[in-house]
């Protein structure tokens, strides 16, 4: 019989592999990876050795800083001004919007030397250099990906494609929280759009409640956490028993991980109802303090007031809190670009060591700042796009800087060659960063996984290496 001649129930009856017994199969096989999903790893997750600190706050620079205008300072680059990078250079390389025989760009700003390590910083981040002490700089740091949502996706979750669980969903699946009545990782967001959206704190495969939870800067900090009026606590208490009793005996009826995480996310909400209010009431705040964060107590959505907020988070025993800053993508005026974002942001992050220091956390908190990838030495300019005097993405080498939490302040690690294009000495990939943040915490990257699908991941996949240099 022709196939298209049949209907779609003589379809089904005639097909001798059955697609019902597909389907079965296909249930079947849902129902083992849930059961594996909600195996805790025993023998992975808590702590492997000693942990050095008990929290971290990562100020995420999405977008990517051009590090040769404000870290890694190349004389070089002001010798070739207008001049072609030598091909034996970027052999090989790939760029999204520039040719590789782009003229060089010099460094946009003059470079100053801080406190007694003698850093090298950039004018527009006066108020790092204050702290350069305490911060060490890692200038080798390099990334698989040269766009910036599977970029942004990979540095926060160790792949680029979404559906993998973020660092901070591995750390309070491994650690748990000291929070109570807060989320174990709260997200915080300013300056506008991001490309790797909310893929950057999804739980992925692990259990709901570790994924991040956004929090707002003004009022409640998630949008419906208040009773609406009339509905007293009691009432409230009552009816979550209720909806709990009902969640569970469905639980075991089905055995679906996901009524789990609902339960739990009810009595978080409930919880954070007595917590929420405390935590935005900034009235405690003294003015020096907000004056230090270069913030005032009516700023809603700054992200000063987030570095605030990230301080009152870690008092108050949340293990990841994650401050995501976009606006770092300059294609085009790379130096009015980076005037505008550093006067945005140099004050609140330099405020928040300032102020972990002062409150003696910061030796239990560790501070990490960057981006997804750096930019290029070539200039970018387009007249179709608009576009000039900019810098195009860089995957091969850019800066971060970590402070407090064990980390050997007052350095430079690692060094690029003298366009800045490649490194030369101790490379830093992304998975070594991750692989040293949970050093940290007492975690030994290869050991903390989860079995999803058949086989066990990890954060770092199959890579990551401690950075001895850093934290040895």
């Amino acid at each position: 019989m022709n196939l298209k001649e049949l209907t779609r129930r003589q379809l089904f009856g005639a097909c001798g592999i059955g697609l019902g017994k597909i389907s079965l199969a296909s249930l079947l096989s849902r129902d083992v990876s849930a059961a594996d999903s909600t195996t805790p790893a025993s023998a992975s997750a808590g702590l492997h050795h000693p942990a050095k600190i008990k929290r971290v706050i990562y100020l995420f620079m999405a977008g990517a800083p051009s590090q040769l205008d404000l870290f890694d300072h190349k004389p070089k680059l002001v010798e070739l001004e207008g001049k072609p990078i030598p091909p034996s250079v970027i052999a090989g390389q790939r760029y999204a919007f520039i040719q590789p025989g782009a003229a060089v760009l010099s460094p946009r700003f003059k470079f100053n030397r801080y406190g007694q390590s003698g850093a090298q910083i950039a004018e527009p981040l006066p108020h790092l250099g204050e702290i350069a002490d305490d911060v060490a700089f890692i200038r080798s740091v390099h990334t698989d990906q040269f766009n910036h949502a599977p970029a942004q996706i990979f540095v926060n979750t160790g792949s680029p494609i979404p559906g993998r669980p973020a660092m901070g969903s591995w750390l309070t699946y491994g650690l748990g929280s000291d929070a109570d009545d807060l989320p174990g990782f709260v997200v915080l967001k300013s300056g506008g759009n991001l490309s790797g959206g909310a893929a950057m704190w999804s739980n992925g495969f692990l259990p709901g409640e570790h994924q991040g939870v956004p929090f707002r800067t003004s009022g409640d900090p998630i949008l419906h956490v208040a009773n609406p009026a009339g509905i007293s606590r009691q009432t409230q208490r009552a009816t979550l028993d209720l909806v709990s009793d009902l969640n569970r005996r469905r639980m075991e009826s089905l055995a679906v991980d996901g009524i789990r995480s609902r339960i739990e996310s009810y009595e978080m909400a409930y919880r954070m109802q007595t917590r929420a209010p405390e935590l935005m009431d900034f009235s405690g705040e003294s003015d020096e303090t907000l004056a230090m964060y270069g913030t005032k107590r009516e700023d809603t959505g700054s992200f000063a007031k987030n570095c605030l907020l990230a301080r009152r988070l870690a008092e108050r025993g949340v293990r990841f809190i994650q401050l995501y800053h976009s606006g770092w993508d300059h294609h085009s005026n790379v130096e009015g670009g980076l005037k505008s974002q550093c006067k945005a942001t140099d004050q609140g992050c330099a405020a928040l060591v300032k102020d972990l220091k002062q409150r003696g956390m910061l030796d239990e908190t560790l501070v990490v700042w960057g981006g997804e990838f750096g930019r290029t030495p070539m200039v970018e300019a387009s007249a179709a796009l608009g576009r000039s005097l900019g810098r195009d993405h860089h995957p091969q080498a850019f800066t971060m800087w970590m402070a407090g939490g064990g980390v050997r302040a007052g350095q430079t690690i690692g060094k690029t060659d003298d366009l800045g294009f490649h490194p030369v000495e101790d490379a830093v990939h992304v998975h070594d960063i991750q692989a040293t943040i949970l050093h940290q915490l007492g975690i030994d990257h290869e050991r903390l996984t989860f079995t999803f699908a058949g086989r066990p991941f990890r954060l770092t996949d199959v890579h990551g290496t401690v950075i001895k240099k850093l934290v040895g």
